[in-house]
């Protein structure tokens, strides 16, 4: 017998449930799908939010040849040989193939690559389905050539729900006589994932007998589960909000917290190096000039476990983010980025001054490159007031030192320097 989970997986999206900001009443995707002219796609959402389920809804609605590959279990040639079928299918006007490919982060560049010409030439519509952010996980050309399309967790409501539509529609649950009491315990253990929801029901309802009244309690399902469910998942959606929680509780100076979603990681089998990576990016977001020593403690720290490797890293990552949590705190080197880089998309490619331009050869000398320019050397410590800024924005302050006391030095050095033109 099927389980529960694929007995109710709907086919149509009138029966699918959650998601409604991209297949609700006029939302973009249900608006691609019923005008047939549907994009190569990425699916990208927790596990159990209906992905794969949404992916053939897709191919049944609009009567297309559907093929299905798992990354996990496939490579290139694999890749290959279902383009070679799809193109097979395919004739003068008809519509193209849809190739799903669930867990396609899992996909080397490589086998990514494979896919590019079959879904730039419309050999095929790709859906691919990811638990993890496609930024990362999938090379750009590829990504570029997708629409993405977030899916959410379900919330309580939606997953209530699912739980109603097995217990009237599924031909063995509404052959029993079943009520829930309680949902807290259902929905706790599926964390928010329908497949784990419907496993959890059709684990407690297998213990209902026949033509007897079967009330579902907190209770009982905790004594048919035993184990909570929503355990640390190194793939999963947990990964990232447990990063999350290791990452703010840093900033947040509380190295008790720190410690404890380090411990998290690690007792989950979470990747040394992912840790690590993680702090060094902290250390120069949240610390930076505030204390520069915190990226070289980081930086160190990322060296060392990669030479020692757990256990004994567990020491080394554990001293890290004590440090980094108890270290004072500044973002102005990355609001400082982060304005340059919103500055230069606004403006363009503003012309360099000539001045500062270089000049290797006679013509460039001739037409005035690096005319006027001021050797620092040559001055007094080492300083001489001049523009580095294109005429356009001259002026203007993207650095603003924070309130500690390195910063409160470099803004002290500024000012006998720039207060004239900067105003520190």
């Amino acid at each position: 017998m099927q389980p529960l989970a694929e007995r109710l997986r709907p086919t149509s999206l009138d029966e699918y449930v959650g998601q409604a900001h991209v297949v609700g009443p006029n939302a973009i995707l249900r608006q691609s799908i019923e005008s047939g002219k549907l994009p190569s796609m990425l699916l990208w959402g927790p596990p159990g939010v209906g992905k794969t389920t949404l992916a053939s809804i897709i191919s049944h609605q609009l009567k297309r040849p559907f093929y299905t590959l798992s990354a996990v279990n496939s490579g290139v040639k694999d890749v290959r040989e279902a383009i070679e079928k799809a193109q097979g299918q395919k004739f003068f006007s008809t519509a193209n193939p849809i190739l799903f490919i669930d867990e396609i982060h899992r996909f080397s560049k490589s086998q990514q690559d494979s896919l590019l010409g079959a879904v730039e030439k419309g050999i095929v519509t790709l859906i691919g389905a990811t638990t993890e952010n496609p930024s990362f996980e999938v090379i750009s050309a590829l990504l570029s050539r997708c629409q993405v399309y977030v899916l959410k967790h379900l919330e309580k409501e939606e997953l209530k729900q699912i739980v109603k539509v097995a217990l009237e529609k599924d031909e063995y649950l509404r052959e029993k006589d079943i009520e829930i009491a309680e949902y807290e315990a259902l929905l706790m253990f599926s964390g928010g994932d329908a497949r784990k929801l419907l496993n959890v029901l059709e684990l407690v309802t297998n213990l209902a007998k026949p033509a007897e009244k079967f009330s579902i309690t907190n209770e009982l399902v905790e004594n048919a589960i035993q184990t909570n469910l929503a355990i640390y998942d190194k793939t999963g959606e947990m990964h990232y909000d447990i990063a999350s929680a290791f990452i703010k509780s840093m900033r947040g100076s509380d190295p008790n917290a720190a410690v404890y979603w380090l411990a998290r990681m690690i007792e989950g089998g979470e990747d040394v190096e992912f840790i690590a990576r993680r702090m060094i990016i902290l250390a120069s977001e949240d610390i930076g000039l505030a204390n520069p020593n915190a990226l070289l403690m980081a930086t160190t720290c990322w060296d060392a476990c990669r030479a020692v490797g757990f256990p004994e890293a567990r020491i080394i990552l554990s001293q890290c983010a004590i440090y980094l949590a108890t270290s004072p705190k500044s973002n102005s080197a990355y609001m400082a980025i982060k304005q340059a880089q919103q500055l230069v998309r606004e403006t363009g490619t503003l012309s360099v001054p000539l001045h500062i331009r270089n000049a290797p050869t006679k013509l460039m000398k001739d037409l005035d490159y690096g005319k006027g320019y001021q050797y620092a050397h040559d001055f007094e410590k080492n300083f001489v007031p001049q523009e580095f800024l294109p005429e356009e924005i001259q002026g203007k302050r993207l650095y603003e030192p924070s309130r500690n006391a390195s910063e409160d030095r470099l803004r002290q050095w500024l000012k006998e320097r720039w207060k004239e033109k900067y105003g520190f």
